[in-house]
């Protein structure tokens, strides 16, 4: 799975961000699970870029939100 830029994360609909925000959170668990029983990672710098990738997801939830406020 490749990392989103924020362009492509705000073309995308709600179900769409809820779903991808659920499959970085599981990759995530299954990274910190796997360094925290002290097996070796593939790439430590991927639970980062996941990190702000979800991240990212939940700016532009937060914006959808609060643009449904404004109107």
């Amino acid at each position: 799975m490749g990392l989103y830029r924020i362009k492509e994360i705000r073309d995308w609909s709600d179900g769409e961000l809820n779903k991808r925000s659920t499959e970085l959170r599981g990759e995530l668990i299954r990274l910190r699970r796997g360094s925290a029983a002290g097996g070796p990672t593939d790439n430590p710098a991927r639970v980062r870029l996941i990190r702000k990738t979800i991240a990212r997801i939940l700016t532009v939830k937060r914006e959808r939100e609060l643009q449904k406020i404004s109107k």
